[in-house]
Order: C-alpha cells, then sequence, then structure tokens
C-alpha cells in the first residue's frame, strides 16, 4: 500500500510539472524516492498513455540546444484534478493557466494527426539562448512551427518564438501558427497566423 499512495504522490508531481522539461531527479528528490523508482514509475504511465514525452528538435543550425524532454499529462481535466483544479475560472486565471492551454493544444494535435492514421511527429524546440517554441510538426517537406497562447487576445509578439526558429532553419520552417484561447483568426506578420483553440 505504501508504493501506492508514493506513486499517487508521483503522478500529482508530474502534473503539476506538465509543460515542463523533465528533471527525474528533482521530481526524485522532492519525494524522497529513488531516481530509478521514479524512472520506472514515468515508464508505466508513458505505457499506459498517461503522460508523452515531447522530445525537442535538433537541427545542424551551429547552435546548442536542449536536449532534455519535455513531459505533457494526457489529459486535461486529469491534470486539473490532480493539481487541485475545479472551477474553469481557476483554470484559466490560475498560475498554472499557461502550462494548461500549452498540454491542451499538444494533446490536441497530437491526438488530431493520430486519428488521421498518422503517426505523430512533434517535437518542441530551444536553445540555450532562450529562443523557443512550444510544438514543431514534423511534415514529410515542411515543419510547422506552433505556438500556445492562452490569451484571448493574439498579438504579433507571440509569434517571436515562430520567426526566431524560421530565422535558423530557413526554408524548411513554414509558417506557423499561434494557437491562442480566443475566437478570431488573423496574420500577425509574415511568420505566423493566429488560429483560435476552439477551431484545432
Amino acid at each position: 500500500m505504501g508504493d501506492l499512495v508514493e506513486f499517487q504522490r508521483f503522478l500529482r508531481a508530474v502534473a503539476a510539472r506538465s509543460a515542463q522539461l523533465l528533471d527525474l531527479s528533482d521530481i526524485a528528490r522532492d519525494l524522497g524516492v529513488a531516481v530509478n523508482t521514479a524512472k520506472a514509475w514515468l515508464s508505466v504511465l508513458e505505457a499506459t498513455y498517461q503522460v508523452f514525452l515531447l522530445r525537442p528538435y535538433h537541427a545542424n543550425v551551429g547552435k546548442r540546444l536542449v536536449k532534455t524532454p519535455k513531459v505533457y499529462m494526457a489529459d486535461v481535466g486529469l491534470l486539473c484534478y490532480l493539481t487541485g483544479i475545479r472551477t474553469a475560472r481557476q483554470a484559466r486565471e490560475g498560475p498554472l493557466a499557461g502550462a494548461i492551454f500549452e498540454t491542451a493544444v499538444v494533446a490536441e494535435v497530437i491526438r488530431t494527426l493520430t486519428h488521421r492514421g498518422r503517426e505523430p511527429r512533434v517535437h518542441f524546440w530551444r536553445t540555450s539562448a532562450g529562443s523557443e517554441l512550444d510544438l514543431l510538426v514534423e511534415e514529410p517537406e515542411r515543419l510547422v512551427p506552433i505556438e500556445a497562447k492562452a490569451s484571448a487576445t493574439p498579438r504579433p509578439a507571440m509569434a517571436a518564438g515562430i520567426a526566431a526558429f524560421r530565422r535558423d532553419l530557413g526554408a524548411r520552417a513554414d509558417r506557423g501558427y499561434v494557437i491562442h484561447g480566443g475566437d478570431v483568426e488573423l496574420p500577425l506578420g509574415p511568420d505566423a497566423t493566429a488560429f483560435p483553440f476552439g477551431c484545432l
């Protein structure tokens, strides 16, 4: 029974870190368990589709890139339950609002690709200098960059990560999308289009 209680604590700790870089050593230290135990538990969560890992995209662009994967809960409802969020307002306006929205966007894109019979080839992108992109979808001849922004009011500045990615990757990088919490679709300059989450 003790192991089950510890496992449940581990699940809550992972949920609280959804949309963040995965640091199993940090989680294991916080819970007082061995890193190997945390790795085994994470494998169980992956195998049962409770969580998924988004691995970084590495291209030979002459930059130092982050190599640690990001972890996501597969179900936003479970994420909210495990982190004590009980109302839509808490989810929209609380300290985890950005992580919850990013989790929802990434999970929905993966589900959409899967339901179309395609193996999702998805990554994130982050350089050691701080440029980052929430989601990158690998298509046969192009790379589609995506940013997730919980705000209902899209602005050109939200496409900064997409613009940086396109500068670094050149012709391989297609125009991107800023998926947002509002209901308008509009261009955000030469690099991206704002697209409502409700239309995914």
